[in-house]
């Protein structure tokens, strides 16, 4: 079992994971100035689309979800096309992961609370066919919180982490021999700012994201309550969160921090900021795990008339005309664009990144022809990109020109019930 390795085992294996990431920066250089000669070429392969599920509304959604579960979908590699072959169904499967051998699924159930408040937020596990593609339930274990929205495997494969964004806590479980989901080992609960700088959506913590730096050296976590991206090294031995050297990088009060990326190269973090619509950029420290802002950007355009929303406190989720959230964003894995989601101007925000100060600048905007693009992603190649129309019920595919990175397209419009989150399993 995976909670049965030893501290030298787990060791050797980050070594393995940060070798690999000591590859990328040399590769990364040989590509500058020529991502037209990159050769990631897209291959057949499946992909798993998220949903928040029947009866459900999604979040800030207009009418009740008609998805089921987890649709599964072979792509193609010329065109991108999605050939639905399997529909899962579990209760509010919103967020994805996969893990690093691509043997197992993972997916959050983003569930509240049951009338006497006991949290009913669950992390689920599935064995991947690797001859068709189709998912088999294994197991699913509780997130001892509610509304689960994030999930992440760590790059060696024995840990599974997930971010409860209603109670504001990061669980963190170890992944048995057998993909399955052993009992939960850690469970840090955020303190956010008490009523916070927005008083409707930074009201306490609201973990939104947890991930590792590429070469898996330290654990964050981003909390949107607090306007905080959190640092802990992860005790490879007890599955235990411990602070950072540096605990946490601040974000702008009432920024709203959501998601993060990091450049391949590990020397880069992007942070992209729900309730003020922009995009911060960080020079990162692997070793330290530490941030230090050199830049924001926004994801709107100069003269745009979105402007910030009242929030509902009865409907958080909702984006009221004429006004924009941000959802997802996106690091090429060429390391020179980064690509995030506007929801109320529903369009793609392209940036370039600059190799040498990992700074931004915007080459325009892609409408995602649909409503609310929640969740987006880019096939490992490089070659697509999929953007989740939530309330239209329609997925995006649009192909990335490797000349200047911006969005051509979409190649595809696939109608499919409320998509959220991509993840991409093994080729076909």
């Amino acid at each position: 079992s995976a909670s049965q390795v030893t501290r030298r085992q787990f060791l050797q294996i980050l070594g393995a994971t940060a070798s690999v990431a000591a590859v990328a920066p040399s590769a990364l250089a040989q590509m500058k100035g020529s991502a037209s000669k990159w050769d990631a070429r897209a291959v057949a392969r499946y992909v798993y689309v998220g949903t928040y599920t029947a009866p459900n509304y999604a979040p800030g959604g207009k009418k009740p979800s008609t998805a089921k579960g987890i649709y599964a979908f072979r792509m193609e590699a010329g065109q991108g096309n999605l050939t639905p072959i399997q529909i899962v169904e579990d209760e509010n499967p919103s967020y994805l992961a996969i893990d690093p051998t691509m043997k197992y699924l993972y997916c959050v159930n983003e569930l509240g609370a049951d009338s006497a408040g006991k949290p009913l937020g669950r992390v689920s596990a599935y064995k991947i066919d690797q001859s068709n593609g189709k998912l088999s339930f294994i197991n699913t274990e509780p997130t001892n919180g509610t509304w689960p929205c994030h999930i992440w495997v760590h790059p060696s494969g024995m840990y599974l982490f997930a971010a409860n964004y209603g109670s504001g806590s990061f669980p963190v479980y170890p992944i048995r021999g057998d993909g399955s989901i052993g009992r939960m080992t850690d469970l840090f609960q955020g303190v956010g700012n008490g009523t916070g700088p927005d008083q409707v959506r930074q009201e306490g913590p609201h973990a939104h994201m947890i991930l590792t730096n590429p070469g898996a050296q330290h654990v964050f976590g981003v909390d949107l309550g607090a306007d905080q991206v959190l640092a802990w090294d992860l005790n490879a031995a007890t599955g235990q969160l411990m602070p950072g050297t540096v605990p946490y990088a601040g974000i702008a009060s009432g920024g709203g921090c959501r998601h993060m990326g990091f450049h391949p190269s590990d020397k880069f973090a992007y942070v992209i900021n729900e309730l003020s619509s922009s995009m911060d950029v960080y020079d990162f420290d692997p070793v330290r795990g530490s941030f230090i802002w050199i830049q924001t950007v926004s994801t709107l355009p100069e003269d745009t008339k979105y402007v910030r929303p009242k929030f509902d406190p009865t409907n958080p989720g909702k984006v009221p005309t004429g006004t924009n959230t941000t959802a997802e964003i996106r690091v090429h894995p060429s390391g020179n664009w980064v690509y995030g989601t506007n929801r109320g101007m529903n369009t793609v925000a392209m940036f370039a990144v600059d190799s040498k100060s990992g700074k931004l600048t915007s080459t325009g905007w892609v409408s995602t022809k649909g409503e609310i693009p929640r969740g987006m992603n880019i096939d490992p190649s490089g070659t697509f990109l999929y953007a989740g129309n939530q309330n239209s019920d329609v997925i995006a595919v649009f192909r990335i020109s490797l000349r200047d990175g911006k969005l051509e397209g979409p190649l595809q419009t696939i109608n499919s019930p409320v998509p959220v989150d991509f993840a991409f399993g093994p080729t076909a």
